[in-house]
């Protein structure tokens, strides 16, 4: 047994760990490791990778390239490949991942199982929009292989469906052809959150790439910081050297806290307000700023941390926003990782997965113990008369009522449920 917690560091929880080094291997072994759920490089802020006295199933030893053919830019791979290591190879070829989340420390499997999403929603989806095909062993050794064509229903509950269809062995993905991994960007400073939209709504036809900080503190006196990009046509594939830097230490209380998170705001808005510029970013710290500093969930302290994140539909976004952002006020708890942005007027596919047409608020707040949950109540009470949803991939305490209201497919998606998969999750949402 071994100790593990989740991004978030909420708690040490006790696991049976599992790797397994091959996909025969798995086959071989799954079986005998049951109840368990698959674990790839931990970055599930929340509860859908844990599973409480039972066995978590590494996959990251399962990160093999299996094929890529470089006309078509289809790669064939294993599902413990991460993002990171694709766009490593990849993109000096001329190829680069179409979807792609806040981080690149994200296995493939992973990205499938969240369905996650990326600055560029309106244009090219979710990551699941480029997926062709999966390879999935169930426990009871079955293997079941789908695509949108073939076994389309087993495809499209494991698309978002947090591991719990099966564990996934590989994967054909189709990326995009580019001529240089470099972003022309422009930041622009706002003042409300009808402006906000008004630039977003406005950026969607010529610019690939729109998300935005805002300064959650302001409660309604909104300010922030709007971003969009579009790859550069530079045809540069040229790679810079960034020296990555590591938190070594965790720190006894949080440094997000009442005296440096507002200084923080201030002084960020305020550097770029005046600072507001055209530039060229190479793709690493434009869609992964945090990833240079490894272990950066410490800066909370030895009690963690929560993210918050939810999508509004579009019909009552304005309100349900500023509602939140009071609320956040009033608690005096907030977040220097306060991300608002809007997704394209598409349906996601996957039976569980989160995007859809909307506006999305990502926060993370220091864990205060019960202060933190009350703040939560209060933001679920919001989000549900929203009729909006909360993110799986990084919820640790939604009630099983949001849960239902936010995901009306989980009752279809159940059927395809592998009995010997569990998380504590998956028990707190789905009951087993």
């Amino acid at each position: 047994m071994a100790k593990i917690q989740s991004w978030g560091r909420l708690a040490s929880i006790e696991h049976n760990i599992v790797i397994f080094d091959t996909p025969s291997h798995a086959i071989d072994q799954l079986k005998h490791h049951c109840p368990g759920i698959a674990h790839g490089m931990g970055r599930s802020y929340g509860d859908a990778a844990l599973n409480t006295h039972g066995s978590l199933w590494h996959t990251t030893s399962l990160d093999h390239f299996i094929s890529f053919d470089i006309k078509s830019g289809i790669l064939h791979c294993e599902a413990g490949v991460s993002l990171q290591e694709i766009n490593r190879v990849l993109i000096p070829q001329g190829w680069m991942l179409p979807v792609t989340p806040g981080t690149q420390m994200v296995t493939v499997g992973g990205a499938i199982s969240n369905d996650v999403h990326g600055k560029n929603h309106h244009r090219f989806g979710t990551f699941g929009d480029h997926i062709l095909y999966i390879k999935i062993l169930r426990t009871d050794e079955a293997i079941i292989e789908c695509s949108s064509r073939e076994k389309p229903e087993w495809f499209y509950a494991t698309l978002g469906g947090i591991g719990l269809t099966g564990l996934i062995l590989e994967v054909k993905l189709r990326l995009r052809a580019i001529s240089s991994p470099w972003i022309d960007s422009e930041t622009i400073p706002y003042y409300s959150i009808e402006e906000f939209f008004d630039l977003a709504d406005s950026s969607e036809k010529d610019w690939e790439y729109t998300v935005s900080w805002i300064d959650c503190l302001t409660g309604s006196s909104v300010k922030g910081l709007f971003i969009r990009g579009n790859l550069s046509e530079s045809k540069n594939l040229s790679i810079p050297k960034y020296k990555d830097k590591t938190l070594f230490f965790t720190p006894p209380i949080s440094l997000v806290n009442k005296v440096s998170l507002p200084l923080f705001n201030f002084s960020y808005f305020h550097t770029h307000r005046l600072m507001r510029r055209k530039e060229i970013v190479y793709y690493e710290p434009f869609f992964y700023p945090l990833d240079k500093l490894h272990d950066w969930n410490k800066i909370y302290g030895a009690r963690g941390f929560y993210q918050y994140q939810c999508v509004i539909p579009r019909d009552v976004g304005v309100q349900t926003i500023e509602a939140m952002l009071k609320v956040i006020k009033k608690y005096n708890q907030g977040s220097f990782l306060a991300v608002l942005k809007t997704f394209g007027n598409r349906q996601s596919k996957g039976m569980l997965s989160f995007p859809r047409p909307g506006v999305t608020l990502a926060l993370d707040f220091p864990n205060r113990g019960q202060p933190t949950l009350e703040l939560f109540t209060e933001l679920d009470r919001l989000v549900y008369h929203a009729k909006g949803r909360l993110y799986l991939a990084k919820d640790a305490c939604m009630s099983k009522e949001l849960f239902e209201v936010g995901y009306p497919n989980f009752e279809k998606f159940l059927k395809y449920k592998d009995p010997g998969i569990s998380s504590d999750m998956s028990r707190r949402l789905l009951g087993e």
